[in-house]
Parts: structure tokens; sequence; C-alpha cells
């Protein structure tokens, strides 16, 4: 399970009632493809209610912004994260990052309507992005995600494949990247593979079953969701680049 900062970081957010849920790697943890992270990322509502909420438990953490830009809605809403460094002595040096706007998602109250809810042994309640939200969050230009992509999808699979559902299956046709596991689900479930071929052309391939050909085609997407994430990175990064010039020569 996570560490002891980030709990103190999750309870504090719980504490000040603010409406965020855990994603990257540590709701990763929750979803059983295990990754060590030394930050906290959070999905949060950018209203001005929420945001003051955030304020105070960002105050008892003593977290200070690390980073431009600082945190306000209009920031957030632009598609930029805010970063933060907790020195309070239960987190201490722990980073908090946080969003409101993800690439290729709706908005934060279609991800909060969906979301995952976990509860601890303690009985608190931590709320995740939910998994098919978090795999989209996760198509990064980073080398790292797509591992763990890939290790979520698996984990999901292996947990459910006995007693899937309908949507449970769609997903898997959709997102899984693991060759073989995706020949298996083709080959057992024809039909919502054709069907669904329409929207990933790859399933043509795995339905045929030539593996080679498939992992190409896995790779191809994979480069392509990269490259997207780039180019929707390119003009946020050109905003950072000179609000760090302002702040240089201010």
């Amino acid at each position: 399970m996570i560490r002891n900062p980030i709990l103190k970081v999750l309870s504090t957010m719980r504490a000040h009632r603010v409406q965020a849920l855990l994603m990257g790697g540590q709701a990763c943890i929750f979803y059983g493809a295990a990754e060590f992270s030394r930050d906290t990322d959070l999905a949060i509502l950018a209203s001005q209610e929420n945001l003051e909420r955030l304020n105070a438990a960002l105050r008892e953490l003593q977290a200070d912004c690390i980073a431009v830009p600082p945190l306000s809605a209009a920031f957030l809403e632009r598609g930029h994260g805010v970063h933060f460094r907790c020195q309070h002595p239960d987190a201490k040096a722990m980073r908090v990052d946080v969003m409101s706007v993800l690439r290729g998602l709706p908005p934060f109250p279609d991800l909060w309507a969906r979301r995952t809810t976990v509860t601890a042994a303690d009985g608190a309640a931590y709320e995740l992005l939910s998994l098919p939200d978090l795999v989209v969050a996760k198509k990064t230009q980073r080398d790292k995600d797509w591992p763990m992509v890939r290790r979520l999808l698996e984990a999901n699979y292996f947990q459910n494949r006995a007693t899937a559902s309908p949507a449970q299956v769609s997903f898997w046709l959709l997102e899984l990247r693991t060759p073989t596991l995706l020949i298996e689900l083709a080959h057992a479930q024809p039909a919502a593979a054709r069907e669904l071929s329409a929207t990933r052309p790859l399933l043509a391939e795995a339905v045929a079953r030539p593996e080679e050909s498939l992992t190409q085609a896995l790779l191809e997407e994979e480069r392509s969701e990269r490259e997207t994430d780039r180019e929707y990175w390119r003009p946020l990064k050109a905003e950072l680049e000179l609000l760090r010039h302002e702040r240089g020569s201010g």
C-alpha cells in the first residue's frame, strides 16, 4: 500500500474537503500495478471554493509552489499543472502536483461522477481517477508511462476476465497493449472485436491472429499517441518558458 507521507497528503485533502482525484503512480498502486512514486498527483475541480479548500490543505502541509505557474483557476483551466513541495514533518519533501484539465479526458465533473472509491484498512475512503480515465491520462510522451499502461490493463484483465461484463470486454479490446492477451480476447469475442475495429483498426490484426503484425501496429499506435501528447504540450510549454523568463527578469 502507499507509504505514510502520501497518506498524510491524502488525509489532509480529505479533512479539508478538497474535491480531488488521485492519479499517477500512486493510483496505479491502488489498481494493482505497483509503481514507486515520490509524488502525489491530483486532478482537482478548479472552482473558487475548491481552490480555497486546496489552499487551506496546502497551508497545513506547509507546501510551497516550486515552479511556474502559480496556483490559479486560469492556469489550471488552460491545462497547466501546478507543483508544490511539502515541508510538514509527516510529508517532508513530498511533491504534490495538481491539474484540472487532462488531455483526452472530459471536464472534472464527469471524471468525478465515474471515479473509483477505495476504502483502506483503517476505514478511510480515497477517491481515484477511474481506471479507464487513468489509462488515457497515462498515454503521454514519457517512456515510463507506457509499461505502466500495459501493467494496469494486464492486472485488470487477469482480475476480471472470468466474470467480465460486455463493457469490460469493450474496454480491454480498445485498450489492451499485450499482443498475446489482445489476440486471446479477440479470438474469444470475435464479433465485439470486429465491431470495435472501426474505432481501433489494429483489432483486425488481433482477429486474424498474426502476433508480429499486431505488435508493430501497437508500436505505431503508441508513437501516434506520443506525438499527439507532444503537440498538446507544445504551446503550454512555450507559455511556461515565457513565465519563467518574466519571473527571472522581474
